[in-house]
């Protein structure tokens, strides 16, 4: 019998919660799921969410009885952030997370490259912000225990699984022993040890680099701002690189790369981390600051991916589907884009809407975006950890240049996590007018934001449907409304939202006056033309004239679905 950690773990700033275990005594013999979730961490909850709120029922299985420990993942982009609004807990990130722009690199004492993360008036959201991944994960069950279709079951250990072409039956065991549980679908969100990986024997491909590093969270009252410093080659700590971050309630992050061949064991002993901190504290002009100890492990830098994320009836998201460098903030904010991308087309296969098929395009499109971020990932990993002499000397000539050319500064540049445009996804129309356009998101890219007025920007108006986005002063054409019904009426989720007319506009679900122009500017439209934003909120069609037939192509490709169909 599964026995969880019935004790809360310790925490200098956060109150852990143990919740109660999901016991089979007090439920039904027979247990069946359109989607089953294996694990309860910030990914597998965006996806029940995500889930939930397009009509999709779905368990998720967590073997332990509280949320995770240790801050954790603590940088969450503006991307990430526009994907939390849609489940509903970005509101709560903003007011509690610390939001920042700037990253300063420092060799020899000199600030030799600071990193400016634009920010524009138009962006709801700061660029990056800081918040312990404890935090996220409690906002997170908060928002799934208000949503009926989210059944969350602490304590549930997933053991083993088979599967065939209708579903997944899961034995899963809890203190009071084992019970089978039936999903239509298997999603694995168990992290990077993921146990539904190892069952099925599934291997990750790519590079694990040797360079160890050890995470401290400390609390020191350092009166410096919230911005990313990193620190190449100190005196303390020679030829290898020191990060710190700010977090919330006067909590830092260190992260130090520790030398060849030392031990995880030997680096987290207490007298090293004392004697390592210490020294940072000092090399930054804070000698004998008092500091105390939350929580500390240590990581390799890895950037490995399936080369698949779809297998039969069960599929991959997060770091159970790939493992990157924390170099750029990619792990979470990568796992997120996931969850994203899966669950709207989860979601229109598990209620028949669409053909399984679909969820092929969710592996190629990830795995895509997986195998370039390893590509951008690998670079900073080697910049930051070099891993062969070669790299080594390449690194140190920068940081020698540096000193007295500017010009090598942008070297330094960690290629922070971005959203990927699925240019090349085969869901994209094959017969609008991307290519007429001169402006504004092409195919695969999000929307621009826009700011419409006080706290109010056009992804607040973005829900977990198809947007058709038209450019009218007057009306929608009776035809356009006709093809918007009809797509409806087979199940196809889809608002329409008129821009530009002064007055709320017959037939649309939502009317935005755009008095100024402003938005339709940066997405190159003019009168009758119209985007299509998949439920992700990336571009699958746009026309500088949209008609009726064309709206039902893009639609039904979108989904996977012959026209017609």
């Amino acid at each position: 019998m599964h026995q969880p950690h019935a004790e809360p773990r310790r925490s200098i700033y956060y109150d852990y919660q143990v919740f109660d275990a999901w016991r089979p005594s007090l439920h039904p013999a027979e247990q069946h799921a359109p989607v089953v979730i294996a694990g309860a961490g910030p990914i597998g909850l965006v996806t029940a969410l995500a889930l939930a709120q397009q009509g999709v029922r779905c368990v998720v299985l967590e073997a332990e009885r509280q949320v995770s420990e240790g801050s954790r993942a603590i940088v969450f982009t503006r991307r990430s952030m526009e994907i939390l609004q849609q489940v509903g807990v970005a509101r709560r990130v903003t007011e509690n997370g610390l939001p920042w722009r700037f990253g300063n690199s420092i060799y020899r004492g000199q600030r030799v490259y600071r990193m400016e993360n634009p920010h524009d008036p138009d962006d709801r959201f700061f660029p990056l912000i800081n918040l312990q991944q404890q935090y996220l994960e409690q906002y997170l069950v908060e928002a799934c225990a208000e949503q009926p279709l989210v059944d969350l079951r602490w304590g549930n250990q997933l053991r083993s699984f088979t599967q065939d072409g209708q579903g997944a039956t899961l034995e899963v065991d809890t203190e009071e022993g084992p019970y089978t549980l039936q999903a239509d679908w298997l999603v694995a969100a168990d992290g990077a040890r993921s146990a539904v990986r190892a069952l099925m024997d599934l291997k990750l491909e790519g590079a694990s680099y040797e360079g160890r590093f050890v995470i401290a969270d400390i609390r020191v009252d350092l009166p410096l701002p919230t911005e990313r410093l990193a620190f190449f080659d100190p005196d303390w700590n020679p030829g290898n690189t020191i990060l710190m971050h700010r977090e919330p309630h006067g909590i830092w992050r260190l992260d130090y790369q520790l030398p060849p061949g030392e031990t995880p064991e030997d680096a987290l002993q207490p007298e090293s981390l004392k004697a390592r901190i210490d020294a940072q504290l000092a090399m930054i002009g804070h000698a004998g600051a008092p500091w105390a100890l939350d929580w500390c492990s240590v990581y390799s830098a890895r950037a490995l991916t399936l080369p698949d994320y779809l297998h039969g009836r069960v599929l991959f998201v997060g770091d159970a589907a790939h493992l990157l460098p924390i170099f750029g903030v990619r792990g979470a904010n990568t796992g997120f884009q996931d969850a994203q991308a899966l669950a709207w087309r989860l979601a229109l296969v598990a209620r028949g809407v669409a053909p399984a098929s679909l969820l092929q395009s969710y592996s190629s499109e990830r795995v895509g975006a997986a195998r370039e971020i390893i590509d951008e990932a690998g670079k900073s990993t080697r910049f930051m950890a070099p891993p062969t002499r070669g790299f080594r000397l390449l690194r140190d000539a920068v940081l020698s240049l540096s000193l007295s050319q500017p010009f090598v500064g942008p070297l330094y540049h960690w290629r922070t996590s971005r959203p990927h445009e699925y240019g090349a996804s085969s869901l994209n129309a094959v017969d609008d007018d991307n290519a007429r356009f001169t402006a504004g998101p092409g195919h695969g890219a999000p929307p621009r934001n826009v700011c419409l007025g006080e706290d109010d920007h056009l992804l607040d108006h973005l829900d977990h449907r198809f947007t058709l986005l038209c450019a009218t002063e007057t009306g929608i054409p009776a035809e356009w409304l006709a093809a918007v019904a009809e797509l409806r009426a087979q199940g196809l989720p889809l608002q329409l939202i008129a821009v530009g007319a002064r007055q709320p506009v017959p037939g649309a679900d939502q009317t935005l006056p755009d008095a100024d122009g402003h938005l339709r500017e940066r997405h190159g439209l003019t009168n009758g033309g119209a985007y299509l934003l998949r439920p992700d909120q990336h571009v699958c069609a746009r026309w500088t004239a949209l008609d009726a037939p064309r709206l039902r192509a893009a639609v039904w490709s979108a989904c996977g679905l012959n026209p017609g169909t």
